[in-house]
């Protein structure tokens, strides 16, 4: 899997003038899903600043009972306070875990910004343990970057 070549994928996606943003959002998750061969659930929460939720818009893979999740809650919700990335490479070690699935190993979420404030994110979910790479993290930035334009 050559993250350059999902790029063009995902360009591709977003450049679609027909399509809505959540349908592109959701082209955008099962591409990555299908492709990634360690990404097995690929979803993008969106912030509602004034409740402090945040709400799955687009996914693919199994789904979750999870699609809103308090600030704070969870790594998705750490993230939404700390706007920050975060890796979990082994969901067992950490204390604020939400349990989606028994087959999760492992988990990154990278923060979604648009004009500087953080509105969402992408969230992935892996069964193995410990996969993500910095490559990931600077891919899942680059993705981010093309959902934002949408919004």
């Amino acid at each position: 899997m050559a993250f350059e070549d999902l790029k063009i994928e995902v360009s591709r996606i977003a450049d679609k003038i027909e399509d809505s943003a959540t349908s592109k959002m959701t082209a955008i998750c099962e591409l990555l899903r299908e492709r990634i061969e360690y990404y097995d659930w690929v979803g993008f929460y969106m912030a509602n600043h004034e409740k402090r939720t945040l709400h799955l818009e687009a996914f693919a893979g199994e789904p979750t009972d999870h699609t809103v999740i308090p600030f704070g809650k969870g790594i998705c919700g750490q993230v939404a306070e700390s706007n920050a990335n975060f890796v979990v490479p082994d969901v067992k070690a950490q204390d604020n875990y939400i349990a989606c699935s028994i087959t999760v190993k492992s988990e990154i979420v990278i923060p979604l910004f648009k004009d500087g404030k953080n509105i969402g994110q992408i969230d992935i979910d892996s069964s193995h343990v410990d996969p993500f790479t910095k490559d990931d993290e600077d891919f899942l930035e680059f993705v981010n970057v093309q959902v934002a334009a949408l919004l």
